[in-house]
């Protein structure tokens, strides 16, 4: 099996491309909207809205009467009977609402990834108090109650403030399910923590003539400190702090978890070489420990944006080293097209990613004009005193000379230092003239690039063109935060492209 990024719908994923018990271990961080009002959750939903679906950091489900009913009736029909009981009584008690929305996507995910799971594999879901006590119970009709392991407390710091109020605890947990799917079959690996220096003088207060520390146990039987493995990890985990905002890995993702939470489970529920999946990557934290830890890996997301990020980590942090395929994304032109029609987001996010840009927030952006839709920074000056930037604009539909006229206008804005203008279509003469007319970016090394530059993206599938800027031997790319590069030890060989 060759690791692989999946970008699509994780239910059509599943389905299409994924096995039966064919994975050793599946984590999932399934989106969810905890900020909300957790009351404005059951509020009753009248009318058709969007269907259920997840945009970049946008984790809201809402019920409609599309996708979460056509779902719903599926679960009824087709799933077996202990699953569709609990989902009509979920609906009989919690209405048509947000949160029923989630259940019944989740819930219909859920039977998929028992599915593709080995009798011997293990699943662990992440999710916070919102809706954790509703799937549990989807857990344990899906997975049966008996494969239930553990109720992991992932303690996530000390308590501060918050957003508590006066009236209430802080909030400072998530909760992680830890199922198998045959108990008697199941791997699990025991991880032990080392003990602090404060237990060890504590505990192991003895040293014998040979300077080893001991304690005495029963029967005046001495256990030594240096054939301890530690304490062994318990259902609560204090010890694994969120990524703060200094950290080396912390890439900007807004539901980033700790790379040291992913190695713990890992390590614990599978061996070298074992096939690890998590349906909604993300920013790529479970595939990035996964590969440090020499398993094999499948990540699906359903955006683009997503897919981009894990592909520069990869690259950022094993060089290029990792071997992996993308399936879902634009091959041709006319998938582009495709694309571009289905959803002008998704086209927009997959286009900067294919030169290496990062979608632009628009508080980053000076003027009240929010034509920019991605930048790449860097530098090209021996002292990098100066972050530079290449604006890029994306478009999917008609073109005139006056959008070449008001990119111009941004650059000369935003002091950027060039303009990329993409599109489907073939650029008429008057936008090239146009663009010609800007000139030139000179940089320190002397040589000059055009300050206003149209790709097609028929160029960038091909190969044929590309954005023309300063070498990358001679820049220090800052467009993508970098995770801390992954060092192979002795022994340890990379995959080699």
């Amino acid at each position: 099996m060759e690791n692989t990024l999946y970008y699509g719908d994780n239910l059509d994923i599943l389905r299409e491309y994924i096995e039966d018990n064919s994975i050793d271990l599946i984590y999932l961080d399934p989106p969810f909207n905890s900020n909300k009002d957790y009351n404005v959750l059951f509020g009753e939903k009248n009318g058709t809205q969007s269907p259920a679906q997840i945009k970049a950091f946008e984790d809201t489900w809402h019920w409609d009467r599309r996708k979460a009913e056509e779902t719903y009736r599926e679960i009824v029909e087709n799933l077996p009977k202990k699953v569709a009981d609990l989902i009509k009584a979920l609906r009989s008690f919690l209405g048509e609402n947000d949160v029923m929305a989630y259940l019944v996507m989740m819930a219909i995910r859920l039977y998929e990834l028992y599915r593709v799971l080995k009798p011997t594999g293990s699943i662990y879901l992440h999710c916070d108090p919102t809706a954790s006590h509703y799937l549990k119970l989807i857990m344990d009709v899906a997975f049966g109650v008996n494969n239930f392991r553990n109720e992991i407390v992932w303690v996530r710091g000390t308590a501060s403030g918050g957003k508590a109020g006066g009236n209430k605890y802080v909030p400072n947990h998530d909760v992680i399910f830890f199922y198998t799917k045959n108990v008697s079959k199941e791997y699990f690996e025991r991880q032990y923590i080392v003990y602090t220096e404060e237990y060890v003088k504590k505990r192991f207060k003895y040293v014998d003539e040979n300077g080893r520390r001991y304690r005495l146990q029963l029967n005046n039987r001495h256990q030594y400190l240096d054939e301890s493995k530690g304490k062994p990890v318990s259902d609560i985990w204090d010890n694994i702090f969120p990524i703060n905002p200094m950290a080396k890995e912390k890439l900007g993702y807004p539901t980033q978890k700790p790379e040291a939470l992913l190695e713990r489970i890992i390590k614990a529920s599978s061996n070298e070489g074992d096939i690890i999946l998590d349906p909604f990557c993300g920013c790529g934290t479970t595939i990035m420990v996964a590969e440090k830890l020499k398993r094999k890996w499948i990540g699906i997301d359903i955006t683009h944006l997503a897919v981009s990020l894990m592909k520069h980590r990869l690259e950022n942090t094993f060089s290029n080293e990792v071997k992996y395929q993308v399936v879902g994304e634009p091959v041709d032109l006319k998938g582009a097209e495709e694309l571009a029609r289905e959803d002008p987001y998704q086209f927009q996010w997959w286009t900067l990613g294919l030169v290496g840009a990062r979608p632009t927030k628009s508080e980053e952006i000076k003027g009240a004009d929010k034509g920019i839709d991605g930048c790449i920074y860097f530098h090209d000056d021996p002292n990098m005193i100066k972050t530079k930037a290449i604006i890029i604009q994306v478009k999917c539909g008609h073109i005139n000379r006056g959008m070449i006229d008001a990119l111009k206008g941004v650059v000369e804005r935003e002091e950027a230092q060039i303009g990329v203008f993409i599109t489907l279509q073939e650029p008429t003469k008057p936008m090239q003239k146009e663009a010609i007319s800007a000139g030139f970016y000179k940089s320190p090394s002397g040589k000059p690039y055009p300050k206003i530059q149209i790709l097609t993206i028929e160029d960038l599938i091909t190969g044929n063109k590309n954005i023309e800027r300063p070498p990358k031997i001679a820049i220090n790319d800052v467009t993508y935060k970098k995770a801390k590069r992954h060092i192979y030890h002795k022994g340890e060989q990379g995959k080699l492209l």
